[in-house]
């Protein structure tokens, strides 16, 4: 018996990959947390396939639906949003499933991280000014390792990418600047990216709380910061060695002189 959990992407169901629409569409079963898979994603399965809606069911009653069908020798598969490596919690599912005998395989999806880059066109690793993306939330309820601390992280300075915070923008605020940010720090806000009523907010950390309350944004957004995020950067000489004309690979030779 195998369970197939799929990455489904961001929202937009075209964002899916091919592999990933190939078992949904294959599945007699589908499971999709329906609070955050778009239901036009889980309309490609196809037709007569059973639907179950898992945002009011508990882990256990879960993975007793999953067995039984699975026992009944249906194909079956679990649909998470972005990519399920990202806060998926499908480790705790895993965990259950193997217990069973129940092999699991996952596929991997477009991280709303990267759907949110996409949307306000930026590289998040810009050469001779950040190398390095962390991706992190602050804490709220749920606990965070001491040494994983928001404002120990920002201690390097490089480009963040928050997920589970909007909610919580006056502590992100505060441990950015405990650690040393400045107010002019650009941040870009990204609300359901991808899907029909995205949004985009560029701000900056000191303005970032103002700016998310006056749109009315406390959920279901991606949070950008670094100077990475600066919309002018474009118009500077932050260049990649890799086409540059004189540097020599395996590809080319660069031009002396």
């Amino acid at each position: 018996m195998k369970l197939v959990i799929i990455g489904a992407g961001p929202g937009d169901p075209e964002l899916i990959t091919v592999k990933g629409l190939r078992y949904l569409k294959d599945a007699d079963v589908v499971f999709y947390a329906d609070s955050l898979v778009s239901e036009s994603m889980v309309d490609q399965a196809k037709p007569g396939a059973e639907i179950v809606k898992t945002a009011a069911l508990d882990l256990n009653v879960m993975v007793d639906m999953m067995e039984a069908r699975l026992q009944e020798g249906k194909k079956v598969v679990r649909v998470h949003t972005g990519d399920p490596a990202i806060y998926g919690a499908i480790m705790e599912q895993i965990a259950l499933l193997r217990e069973r005998d129940i092999e699991v395989e996952v596929i991997p999806g477009v991280s709303s991280v990267f759907a949110s880059a996409a949307a306000v066109c930026a590289e998040l690793t810009i050469p001779d000014l950040t190398q390095t993306v962390i991706l992190t939330r602050v804490e709220g309820r749920t606990p965070v390792p001491e040494t994983e601390k928001l404002r120990e992280l920002a201690k390097h300075h490089c480009t963040v990418a928050l997920f589970l915070s909007s909610a919580l923008t006056k502590k992100v605020v505060a441990e950015f600047q405990s650690a040393g940010w400045r107010e002019d720090t650009p941040v870009a806000v990204v609300y359901r990216a991808t899907w029909p009523d995205q949004r985009i907010i560029r701000t900056t950390l000191s303005k970032l709380d103002e700016d998310m309350r006056s749109m009315g944004i406390s959920n279901q957004a991606m949070i950008l910061a670094g100077w990475a995020l600066d919309e002018r950067i474009f118009e500077k000489d932050f260049r990649s060695k890799l086409y540059d004309r004189e540097f020599t690979h395996g590809f080319r030779q660069g031009v002396i002189g």
